[in-house]
């Protein structure tokens, strides 16, 4: 199977618990990408690879007289997106089943795009940032958030160490070529965007233990990884991993470090 069909088979089966409390960071920086994004009130938002909303509905309300349009290729994901948007009485919001590497919408459509967490799953990101780049009116604003090169580290260093034993490798990903604020920089001066601006903000907190590392682990993209994993194997993993965890753990309980970087820039 072709890693997209993957990635998208992962999210849809991740979707009703995406927004689950140990995930709680997602929302957090969403409404963090929101407040940092210089908008009057009246613009024309896309927000690229939208998930379940989060930075969709909190852009939202920052612009009560325009509009916010949220695609993502993950059915499962726009399904809990349109949810919350109806419990919230979102009205000036839309989600679109559409592929973000196949954006289908005329030259300067929108005043401003946002991506959150979403255009490191794509190898060739100059090429993806360049079609955002058309889509948005001259002056517009660009703003993603990705993680930090030393994001749920040690976690993630010991979950991918003990995969290994397992014959099963964490891959290289694209998200680390922009894991720096150096690298979030080179993406925006590549894609023609001026007036550029990276914040790092660490968006931790303390899990209470080891399983909801485990949550952590299994209801997100990660999953992609340890269920690679035969039942009983997989079983295995997740106890001698969780055991090496737990000995992490303080009185506060067990700290999630998520380094953010949030890269804001305007359209020439």
């Amino acid at each position: 199977m072709a890693q997209k069909n993957i990635t998208q088979e992962t999210f849809n089966n991740v979707a009703d618990v995406y927004d689950s409390k140990e995930l709680r960071f997602f929302t957090d920086s969403a409404k963090h990408l929101a407040s940092i994004i210089p908008l009057r009130g009246h613009e024309r938002v896309i927000d690229i690879a939208t998930g379940t909303g989060n930075a969709a509905l909190a852009v939202a309300s920052y612009v009560p007289r325009g509009n916010v349009t949220g695609i993502d290729f993950s059915g499962g994901m726009l399904e809990q997106a349109r949810k919350k948007a109806f419990a919230g009485n979102i009205k000036n919001t839309e989600f679109i089943e559409m592929d973000m590497q196949d954006i289908d919408f005329p030259p300067a459509t929108f005043d401003a795009a946002i991506c959150a967490f979403g255009i490191f799953f794509v190898e060739d990101m100059d090429t993806l940032l360049s079609r955002i780049v058309k889509i948005i009116r001259p002056g517009g604003v660009i703003a993603i958030c990705n993680f930090h090169e030393s994001y749920f580290n040690p976690l993630r260093t010991m979950m991918a160490d003990r995969l290994a034993q397992y014959n099963v490798q964490m891959p290289l990903q694209a998200w680390i070529n922009i894991a720096t604020e150096i690298g979030c920089r080179k993406l925006f001066e590549k894609a023609g965007i001026t007036d550029i601006s990276v914040e790092h903000k660490n968006m931790g907190y303390f899990l209470a233990d080891e399983n909801e590392w485990w949550n952590v682990i299994w209801n997100a993209g990660f999953r992609m990884r340890v269920s690679q994993l035969k039942p009983a194997d997989l079983e295995r993993f997740r106890q001698e991993h969780l055991k090496e965890v737990s000995a992490l753990k303080s009185q506060d309980g067990l700290w999630l470090d998520i380094g953010v970087l949030y890269t804001t820039g305007r359209v020439k």
